[in-house]
């Protein structure tokens, strides 16, 4: 059984059953619960069949393809998730085809885009511009997602240093010029982050750690839950030893020197990164918009060229069939498979000859070499579902 999670599409041969198929089917399955705005009728152009050879590679061809084009529609769905952070109702308004919603794009009686894709060409030429479109699409959402991936991470990088505690965080914003003796040959300020459970150490012992630490000089400048930032003037030439001293006592000593034109630079540096975030994101936003729409289309596309395929490797000519599309609705979606099950079962004599003969007969000339594909499990009807990718 197909999945209650996807929109059927489906293709029965027209000919007099299939004739007032919508009206005898609509309220057979309004008795299972299906609205009848559920149920539309979906039009499949009658394409140059080509030979039999040609027809089955297609039918090898068109699987793969299939997987590959969801798989792009989906990764673009994806993208746009996350650049909507996950908002059901803002994902909903970019999920449009043609401005309108994947399912009223499906079920409002669904044409095939003769400006785009001429019936005159044959079916290897329609699948491979399908594919090419499909192709376009992909690269250029993964060049643009590229590089919006590269700025919104050298921003997130940018960002997190000037978050954590005062051990790890940009100091830029805590210090000012102020807290620093600036030119001298022979002094230095040194910037520490000292645990708040060793503050009383630090106190106590930062004069002594090493010769030349000018007295009283710690300053407090800044604090959070965790460290409590102390300033301490040395002579230069004592570094290394109080360095030293200072590891032993889990004393951490911040590497930071102050230069307004860096601060300045760091500053800027920021601004721009966050600027050209906001670019990117409105671009590739309404890129992904766009693509999903195209994209959304091409698979449609897609799906009923297998559905046309796969009806001539069936049911033969004439290449003339009728498509139906159904959305079924959660738990109704098992009785309405079984309607069309029942409604569509005097096709099972020409979906499976042998089913009809009960033994080989002159059809098996025509499986021949093709017996694997012709062999695989199928309904007495043609289906092919279209997941919902937005959901």
């Amino acid at each position: 059984m197909p999945s209650d999670q996807s929109t059927w599409l489906i293709a029965v041969p027209q000919d007099g059953f299939s004739e007032g198929l919508i009206q005898e089917l609509s309220p057979k399955l309004r008795n299972q619960k299906l609205p009848a705005r559920n149920l539309s009728q979906l039009g499949i152009p009658s394409f140059k069949t080509g030979t039999l050879d040609s027809l089955v590679s297609l039918s090898e061809d068109l699987p793969k393809l299939d997987t590959y084009f969801t798989a792009t529609v989906a990764k673009t769905v994806d993208t746009l998730r996350n650049l909507l952070n996950n908002d059901p109702s803002k994902l909903a308004q970019h999920t449009l085809v043609n401005e309108k919603s994947t399912d009223s794009y499906l079920i409002d009686n669904w044409k095939w885009n003769e400006g785009r894709y001429g019936v005159q060409k044959s079916l290897k030429e329609l699948v491979d511009l399908l594919n090419k479109e499909m192709n376009s699409i992909d690269n250029a959402m993964k060049s643009k997602l590229n590089n919006y991936n590269l700025v919104k991470g050298s921003l997130t990088q940018m960002q997190r240093k000037k978050t954590g505690n005062l051990s790890v965080r940009s100091l830029a914003d805590v210090v000012s010029a102020d807290n620093f003796i600036q030119a001298s040959e022979y002094l230095e300020t040194l910037l520490i982050a000292v645990p708040r459970t060793l503050v009383k150490d630090w106190n106590s012992k930062y004069e002594r750690l090493s010769a030349m630490v000018v007295p009283r000089t710690s300053t407090e400048i800044a604090s959070d839950d965790e460290f409590v930032l102390f300033s301490v003037v040395l002579f230069r030439r004592a570094k290394d030893e109080f360095l030293q001293k200072c590891r032993e006592q889990k004393f951490i000593v911040r590497d930071f020197v102050y230069s307004e034109d860096e601060i300045a630079k760091q500053r800027q540096e920021l601004e721009m990164a966050n600027t050209t975030e906001k670019e990117l994101w409105t671009e590739l936003l309404r890129l992904s918009r766009t693509n999903f729409s195209e994209s959304f289309q091409v698979l449609v596309h897609l799906k009923v060229i297998r559905l046309f395929v796969e009806s001539v490797l069936r049911y033969g000519l004439p290449s003339n069939y009728m498509g139906i599309v159904i959305k079924p609705e959660g738990k109704s979606a098992k009785k309405v498979f079984g309607v069309l099950q029942s409604q569509f079962a005097y096709l099972r004599p020409r979906s499976n000859p042998a089913v009809q003969h009960g033994k080989k007969g002159p059809a098996d000339e025509f499986v021949g070499e093709y017996q694997n594909i012709l062999d695989q499990d199928f309904f007495d009807f043609v289906l092919y579902e279209v997941p919902w990718i937005v959901n």
